[in-house]
């Protein structure tokens, strides 16, 4: 068994493990990285055809957004990952091409006129679809055989629909060995995400820790009750209302933004 980080190792965003265990050449996320590029992340060390399968933890552009990008490169296999992961994928990688295809469109629109060459995108909205026809939907709970030497179960974790902690069980030499991906944690208590599940065992953990240093003590907001109040008000005003779907409250600063009208009622 040998793991590589690939991404997300010095920084926040792109996560992204290159895990090599019982023949097979497997990553676990490969995500986009957002914000400053703080560090250059080394890239994958094999070519894209060569991968094997993918492991998805969530559905998070830094732990997604590149799908489309190893599709592009030549990427055939198997993309694992929960129901509701595959369904926000669904929705996540095609907003992300067109972002990327509108990002070149205004760059080179602006280029031209300055003589500059033309700016490619990092991947196209077929691209996203080649990833999304990858993806592999998966029961939490459920120890799932990937080929001879590996075995994987997706335990909830609470940070959004569908995020899961990966636990990797891989046979070599006779010898059964788990590694445990934890994806991104969530907290406790909140509106529509379950509590995080406890993972029981195991052998190697590679932990998320962005907020590992900070204690969640102050009292909890109400949700519920801020969300009620800013409807009535708005609806008593004769305003609209502009949902952030499909994770509302959740983790709203890395997900897509699909804006819904709703006309007045009772709450």
């Amino acid at each position: 068994m040998k793991l590589t980080f690939v991404g997300a190792a010095h920084e926040v965003t792109g996560s992204c493990h290159f895990l090599q265990v019982a023949g097979k050449n497997i990553l676990v996320d490969c995500g986009m990285e957002q914000g400053p590029d703080l560090y250059e992340n080394p890239g994958l060390p094999i070519s894209a055809t060569d991968v094997d399968y993918v492991f998805l933890t969530h559905a998070h552009i830094d732990h997604s957004g590149m799908l489309p990008k190893l599709a592009k490169d030549g990427f055939k296999g198997q993309i694992f990952t929960t129901y509701a992961t595959a369904d926000l994928c669904n929705i996540m990688l095609r907003d992300s091409a067109h972002i990327q295809e509108f990002e070149a469109e205004w760059r080179n629109r602006k280029g031209r006129r300055a003589g500059k060459p033309e700016y490619e995108p990092v991947y196209e909205m077929q691209d996203a679809l080649n990833a999304i026809e990858l993806l592999v939907p998966c029961q939490y709970g459920e120890r799932i055989t990937i080929c001879e030497g590996i075995q994987i179960r997706f335990t909830d974790v609470g940070h959004l629909l569908g995020s899961a902690s990966i636990e990797v069980w891989a046979t070599e030499d006779g010898v059964t060995k788990k590694i445990v991906f934890s994806g991104d944690i969530g907290n406790l208590d909140q509106p529509i995400i379950k509590d995080p599940a406890y993972t029981e065992s195991a052998d190697y953990i590679v932990m998320e820790s962005t907020y590992g240093n900070r204690l969640h003590t102050q009292e909890k907001p109400d949700y519920l009750g801020d969300f009620t109040r800013i409807l009535k008000e708005t609806f008593d005003k004769g305003g609209e209302m502009l949902l952030f779907l499909p994770l509302l409250w959740a983790e709203l600063r890395n997900s897509s933004i699909l804006y819904v009208r709703s006309k007045k009622r009772n709450y």
